[in-house]
């Protein structure tokens, strides 16, 4: 690790993961490398190795930011002073995840390899971000949806975050898997990422 001042390292760490988050725009994870990451960055291959030692690692910094992004969203529903119906609450949350493709984009498609090959120390820093949104999710229906019991709360949050995983794949359809679909004459109703998280959302908390 760079040995510099905190503020130094976090200011080329967040330059090297913009840099990576660039890239991902139009690029796939598999495709993208140091060597592609550090084009895009003023430092050299050899330097980046001072603060991430793969790429996985600068990807699950990637992915903790976004999980910061969502949680200042939640962060939002739970401070608001109004009421929410329970359908009001499923809108909210769905415009909230509508707003983080690649978060979904990572959490179905990159997850599993973001984190087995990182350092424990930068996985942790990951998880205290992935574990405030289960608190925050956790006090937004204790909040916003009365007579729901502790166990029907932890009920919901582990049918529903797992279900984040899936929210990408279905919404963000390619022309290629649209054409591909058409050809095998499968009836589908494509939908956003609102509409997917909704309507989940919807028969969980009215259930």
């Amino acid at each position: 690790m760079f040995k510099g001042t905190p503020e130094t390292v976090a200011q080329r760490r967040d330059e090297i993961v913009a840099a990576c988050e660039q890239l991902y725009q139009t690029m796939s994870f598999k495709d993208i490398t140091l060597k592609e990451i550090s084009g895009v960055t003023s430092f050299s291959r050899p330097t980046i190795y001072n603060y991430f030692q793969t790429k996985e690692e600068i990807f699950l910094a990637l992915f903790e930011r976004e999980y910061d992004r969502w949680n200042e969203d939640l962060e939002k529903i739970l401070s608001s002073d109004k009421a929410f119906s329970r359908t009001e609450l499923a809108g909210q949350i769905a415009k909230s995840l509508e707003r983080r493709t690649q978060l979904l984009r990572l959490l179905s498609m990159n997850n599993y390899d973001m984190e087995e090959n990182s350092r424990e120390e930068l996985l942790a820093s990951f998880k205290r971000a992935y574990g405030k949104s289960l608190m925050m999710f956790r006090e937004i229906l204790r909040k916003h949806v009365s007579g729901m019991s502790d166990a029907e709360i932890e009920q919901i949050m582990y049918v529903f975050f797992p279900f984040m995983f899936g929210i990408y794949p279905y919404a963000e359809v390619t022309a290629k898997q649209k054409d591909a679909m058409k050809e095998a004459e499968i009836d589908y109703k494509y939908q956003s990422i609102y509409e997917i998280t909704y309507n989940c959302l919807i028969r969980l908390l009215k259930n």
